[in-house]
């Protein structure tokens, strides 16, 4: 017993952040809920603000990329089967895994602040969605509604891009402690 405590304390993953990693995705599933219930239609089909994205950006920083990817998969598949089903849980997933990819390699260069690495996101949030969409119907294209999408997705971005940092830098450093 005494050897597996050790080694989830080394590895980083100790109950406490477990603990936390679990109310963030909680977190991170409501504003998924909040979003689909608000009646925001900007005119472009399928442009969402991603709120969710506050909790994915604040756990990449303060806490790992594992927590962060972590919280952001449980997000999606959780929402999927409460809100939007299979077909929007694989839409959403392609998005978020996209976009989680180029948010951690601008988040490890450490050549883009906070609000670069979430308008990375936005805007490659919506290039999984559209990848997934171009297979699902044989048809490249889709891609050409992409420039539209670079928009919406810079606009989230930025937006969502400011509120983490906010938060990053107002959330205490004790939350985030590893031990």
């Amino acid at each position: 017993m005494q050897s597996t405590q050790s080694s989830n304390k080394e590895s980083g993953w100790s109950a406490r952040r477990i603990t936390l990693s679990a109310m963030l995705a909680a977190l991170a599933l409501i504003f998924s809920y909040i979003e689909m219930i608000l009646p925001f239609n900007p005119g472009i089909p399928g442009v969402k603000l991603g709120l969710a994205n506050l909790v994915v950006i604040v756990a990449l920083y303060r806490m790992s990329p594992s927590y962060a990817i972590t919280i952001n998969v449980v997000r999606v598949l959780m929402a999927g089967l409460l809100f939007s089903g299979l077909f929007g849980m694989l839409y959403s997933l392609a998005g978020s895994l996209c976009s989680f990819l180029i948010m951690y390699l601008c988040w490890k260069s450490k050549l883009f602040s906070v609000l670069g690495v979430s308008l990375a996101g936005g805007v490659f949030h919506n290039l999984g969605q559209l990848a997934v969409a171009a297979f699902a119907v044989s048809n490249s294209r889709i891609f050409l509604y992409f420039p539209m999408l670079i928009f919406s997705g810079m606009a989230a971005g930025i937006i969502v891009g400011i509120g983490a940092y906010i938060l990053i830098g107002r959330l205490p450093d004790q939350l985030f402690r590893k031990s």
